[in-house]
């Protein structure tokens, strides 16, 4: 029986689906401006694993996580660089997956865009009109959030308390300072694209109850994001949703923690930002999801290299068991099962699920993969073991394996400051004369598609 921790009435809440066997899930994806940095790779990680062990349980998953591809970020993107938004967007697209992919993050049943959905964008607003939810200014269009008794529920804030400090920003021409557009009038040299207001673009919140209600129906079982978007992003979609449809949105929201650096919260003012494209060229993008998931997703996490290094040595302890436990399977004596190790193994399993099923504590469930590793160590420790007891073990590493998405086999990837630090040494073999070492180091890099450049600040390297 598995239980969330539902952001909504901030308890947990044995998990019920609207259709028995199968889940709709719909996940907040990345605005494609630029590269994701690690605050989009934390809820990326957090709810494919969330998907995986959905899955792992049986159900049919029906993953949504979209893509911004229109709004204000890529505008200016646009703006700066003198390319086209569509151009844009779909370069830092594909970067997204070539990231998540890295990460093991699978990827979505569907992967909708702003773009592709602008008719049924217009269609959602003009019901909100009619319904007497929404109103045109000008052409903007913006939703009536007093109209909806509701508002503040996910969040858990008052309208009044709202109402204190909110303003009417200049440009702006909505009738009350807590009013939201839907869609906003273009500017000249603005993408944009034809409706019943003008030409213009949508607003933020409406793509994603837009294309939640495309892809999964007027009710999901499941909303996730990061605990930034809870206000006003997420507030902001129940309100229009269940104006437009009369039915609740979601069932269950949940929300990530947030990501510290080195014990600051990542935030734009300070610049403390640091891309996942970076930062897998110096970490093995496995460690990297390893340590995403050695906390629960609910609690903040603090990345530094320190705590990275040391998640990286856990997976390595795993990694080296189950591989020794392969290794031994291949001359081990075919016996008899052995009942009271086979117990322990069920035990360690029924732990792992427990973890899970208790709001997909995967803190919990990396433990109950070490303590799998000390059990496993401790029977690799006889004279002979079984061969049925040995797959056992494999099956087990398999099944955590598959659930946390993290590789088991062991990858000898060089790492960049491994190959400057290389590249040092062959400099300074060839100074030494010693070229049979420097010619080693080359064709060990070249090897690892690592290919040397001579420039005029000296060599430099790309990979093949």
């Amino acid at each position: 029986m598995i239980k969330i921790y539902n952001t909504l009435t901030r308890q947990k809440e044995t998990f019920e689906p609207i259709e028995p066997g199968k889940v709709k899930m719909y996940v907040c994806g990345p605005t494609v401006y630029n590269y994701i940095h690690i605050g989009n790779a934390r809820p990326a990680i957090v709810f494919d694993t969330v998907r995986r062990y959905l899955e792992y349980s049986g159900f049919d998953v029906k993953y949504v996580a979209n893509f911004t591809d229109v709004d204000d970020k890529l505008i200016k993107a646009s703006q700066e660089l003198g390319e086209e938004v569509p151009a844009i967007a779909e370069r830092f697209i594909e970067a997204f997956f070539n990231d998540t992919g890295a990460l093991n993050v699978k990827k979505a049943t569907v992967h909708p865009r702003v773009m592709d959905h602008m008719a049924d964008i217009v269609d959602f607003i003009e019901v909100l009109i009619e319904k007497d939810y929404a109103y045109e200014s000008d052409g903007d269009v913006y939703f009536k959030t007093r109209a909806f008794d509701d508002y503040g529920q996910l969040s858990q804030q008052s309208v009044d308390d709202l109402r204190v400090g909110a303003r009417i920003e200049a440009g702006e021409k909505k009738n009350d300072p807590l009013d939201f557009a839907l869609w906003k009038q273009a500017k000249d040299n603005e993408i944009k694209w034809d409706s019943p207001w003008g030409e213009g673009r949508p607003g933020w919140h409406i793509e994603c109850s837009v294309m939640a209600r495309k892809h999964l129906g007027d009710t999901i079982d499941i909303h996730a994001g990061g605990q930034d978007l809870t206000f006003p992003h997420h507030e902001n979609e129940i309100a229009q949703s269940q104006c437009r449809t009369d039915k609740t949105f979601a069932n269950y929201w949940m929300h990530n923690g947030y990501i510290n650096i080195d014990n600051t919260k990542m935030s734009k003012s300070l610049g403390n930002f640091i891309l996942v494209n970076d930062i897998i060229k110096e970490v093995d993008p496995n460690v990297l999801r390893f340590f995403m998931i050695s906390v629960h997703y609910r609690n903040p996490i603090n990345y530094n290299r320190e705590l990275v290094k040391a998640a990286g040595n856990g997976l390595k302890r795993i990694q080296d068991s189950y591989q020794e436990v392969v290794t031994r399977l291949e001359s081990a004596v075919l016996d008899e099962p052995d009942k009271v190790v086979e117990d322990i193994i069920d035990a360690n399993l029924a732990a792992f699920e427990n973890h899970m099923n208790d709001d997909f504590n995967t803190a919990n469930a990396v433990t109950a993969w070490h303590d799998l590793v000390s059990e496993t160590n401790k029977y690799l420790r006889r004279p002979s073991t079984s061969t049925h007891v040995l797959q056992r073990i494999i099956d087990a590493h398999l099944a955590y394996k598959e659930v946390l998405g993290v590789t088991l086999d062991i990858e000898e990837v060089l790492l960049d400051e491994e190959i400057e630090k290389l590249i040092e040494e062959r400099n300074t073999a060839r100074n030494n004369k010693d070229f049979a070492r420097a010619d080693e180091i080359r064709d060990y890099l070249k090897e690892q598609n690592i290919i040397l450049e001579d420039t005029k600040d000296g060599v430099r390297f790309k990979r093949g």
